[in-house]
C-alpha cells in the first residue's frame, strides 16, 4: 500500500437487523480507520436500511484495522447493534471482496477507546503531600450522533478524587489543567494505584464511560469499563450484515459487503 492513502469507500445497506427498539430500529453507520471517525445518516424505524453514502478517509501511515460500527440511535443512549472489521493487511492483500459479512458483536473489553497525555508528580513539603495530575490533552473515540464526545476527566487515588471542567463537542479536547489530591501521610502515597478515567457527559441520564488507565506519566491508551454490552438481539439474528464498497487511489477495489 501506498505511504499516504486515500480510502474511497460506499456504505450501500444493511439487512436482517435485529430489533432494539420495540419490533424495529433507527440505524446508523460509524466508520473508523484507527481514531478518525465518519457517520452516516440514521435510517428510521427499518431493519433493512438503505443508506448509500459515499466518503473518502485518509489513510494514514500506520493504520491497524478499517470498522464499520451499526450503531441504533435513541434519545438517551444509542445501542451498539454489531461491527465489521478489516485489517490493513486484509485490505492490502485483497484486491476485490464481493460477498454480505455477518456483522460481529461488540466486545468492550477488545475496544481501544483513545489515548490520553498526562503528567504525575509527588509534591511534598514540610506539612502535608500533595498528588498533581497534570491532564493535557487527548485523542477519543466518538459515543455522540455527531462524531464528537462532552469530555471531563477524573482522577482516583484510595477514596480520593478530582475532576477537571468538561469540554464540549470535540474527541480532541485540550484541558491542560492540573488536578490535586491532599494525602494525609507520605506511606499512604506510596501505596495504591492512581486510576485515570474519561467520561462523556450527557445532559440526560447517566454519563457514558470512555475509558481508564493507571498512570504514572506519558500518553496511555484508554481501556473500557467492562463487558456490558447487550449481545442477546445479534444473536438472535446472525443474518445481520451490512454491505460496503470500498476503493483505494492507487484503484485497488474492494467490495465488502
Amino acid at each position: 500500500m501506498a505511504k499516504n492513502t486515500s480510502l474511497y469507500f460506499r456504505i450501500v445497506e444493511g439487512r436482517n437487523l435485529p430489533a432494539k427498539d420495540s419490533g424495529t430500529s433507527d440505524p446508523y453507520c460509524i466508520v473508523k480507520v484507527d481514531n478518525e471517525v465518519v457517520a452516516t445518516a440514521t435510517v428510521w424505524k427499518n431493519l433493512n436500511p438503505f443508506w448509500g453514502e459515499e466518503y473518502t478517509l485518509h489513510l494514514p501511515m500506520g493504520f491497524h484495522t478499517l470498522t464499520f460500527y451499526v450503531m441504533d440511535e435513541d434519545t438517551i443512549h444509542d445501542d451498539v447493534i454489531g461491527k465489521i472489521s478489516l485489517s490493513k493487511e486484509v485490505i492490502a492483500n485483497q484486491s476485490k471482496i464481493d460477498n454480505w459479512l455477518n456483522l460481529t458483536r461488540v466486545d468492550p473489553d477488545e475496544e481501544v477507546q483513545g489515548e490520553i497525555h498526562v503528567a504525575l508528580e509527588i509534591h511534598r513539603d514540610a506539612k502535608t503531600t500533595c498528588l498533581r495530575c497534570h491532564v493535557i490533552e487527548a485523542d477519543l473515540a466518538p459515543r455522540d450522533i455527531t462524531g464528537t464526545s462532552d469530555p471531563f476527566t477524573r482522577i482516583l487515588y484510595n477514596n480520593l478524587s478530582a475532576e477537571t471542567s468538561i469540554i464540549k463537542k470535540t474527541r480532541f479536547p485540550h484541558w491542560d489543567e492540573t488536578l490535586e489530591l491532599s494525602l494525609d501521610e507520605a506511606g499512604e502515597c506510596e501505596s495504591g494505584s492512581v486510576i485515570l478515567e474519561v467520561w462523556d457527559w450527557d445532559m440526560v441520564g447517566k454519563n457514558d464511560f470512555l475509558g481508564k488507565t493507571p498512570l504514572i506519566q506519558g500518553w496511555f491508551r484508554l481501556l473500557p469499563l467492562g463487558n456490558t454490552e447487550d449481545d442477546a438481539g445479534l444473536e438472535k439474528h446472525r443474518a445481520a450484515c451490512v454491505r460496503v464498497c470500498l476503493c483505494m487511489c492507487v484503484f485497488v477495489y474492494v467490495h465488502v459487503c
